[in-house]
């Protein structure tokens, strides 16, 4: 069997954990294949997935700033990568197709189910800040899950709308000074914005109306243990991290690419928070 290449296109991409998950995948089931870091400037996008055929890889990932501008290099998307706006994750056929998806939405409720299995999507109301990329991801998955009304924050209010939009009127756009009254009977609070992220402005929002039985989720892994899951922890709220859903989102290209449906473990969670 020949040696199989996959990676990560980003600009930059030297940041990316998506090596060491692989990597470690690859030698845990020995697989002759490598995934690679590709740092590929925004202009030279195109040229550099035209490419990837010939140079024998079976796909990549995409990170920022590519995943919504490479979808018109693309030969097919997927469903949930057209109504999330973006791909993520691509294949490549023996013929040098390229088809794009997004596993964004199944990263993050792999890790939410699998974090906090007493959650249920249809127990109530859910409040989502942000209004972006991996917002939209999210509240696909939520409403594919079946939760039935998405309460979505952001400071932008027409971002938010932009959003029901596309994912219908289960999504209601709020500004973010009504976060207090969206809070008072929410199942579920999650946090798409960079705001608690290393070197980013804290996320300063009083938790004190959310139910003590909602789950809260953070999609920020640097620092893995951020203020708003400290505060929701102390009050004794059940909380997921982000490093989860990094890790299930790799799950369907590994698979893809590599012909074996890999498994999250802790050893894997501890090897990729040490990378």
């Amino acid at each position: 069997m020949k040696h199989v290449k996959a990676g990560v296109l980003g600009w930059p991409v030297d940041h990316s954990r998506s090596p060491a998950l692989h990597g470690y995948w690859l030698k845990t089931y020995g697989i002759d294949g490598s995934y690679l870091r590709l740092p590929v400037p925004p202009e030279s996008l195109g040229q550099a997935l035209g490419e990837l055929h010939e140079k024998g890889f079976a796909g990549v990932n995409l990170t920022v700033p590519h995943k919504e501008t490479a979808v018109s290099f693309l030969h097919g998307v997927t469903a949930e990568a057209r109504q999330i706006g973006a791909v993520n994750t691509i294949f490549i056929s023996a013929d040098g197709k390229l088809l794009g998806t997004n596993t964004d939405g199944y990263g993050f409720i792999s890790s939410l189910t699998t974090s906090a299995p007493a959650w249920r999507p249809d127990a109530g109301p859910v409040v989502v800040l942000g209004a972006g990329g991996a917002s939209r991801a999210v509240c696909f998955a939520l409403i594919n899950a079946g939760v039935r009304e998405v309460r979505l924050i952001n400071r932008t209010v027409a971002r938010a709308e932009a959003l029901t939009m596309a994912f219908g009127p289960r999504v209601i756009p709020l500004p973010w000074e009504k976060i207090r009254d969206a809070l008072n009977d929410a199942t579920l609070l999650v946090n798409t914005t960079t705001l608690g992220m290393q070197s980013q402005p804290p996320l300063d929002i009083d938790l004190s109306p959310l139910p003590p039985s909602a789950v809260v989720n953070d999609i920020v892994y640097v620092p893995l243990e951020t203020p708003l899951l400290a505060a929701a922890r102390r009050r004794g709220n059940t909380v997921v991290d982000g490093i989860g859903m990094l890790l299930y989102q790799a799950q369907p290209g590994f698979a893809g690419w590599f012909g074996i449906r890999p498994e999250v473990t802790p050893a894997l969670r501890a090897h990729v928070l040490a990378a």
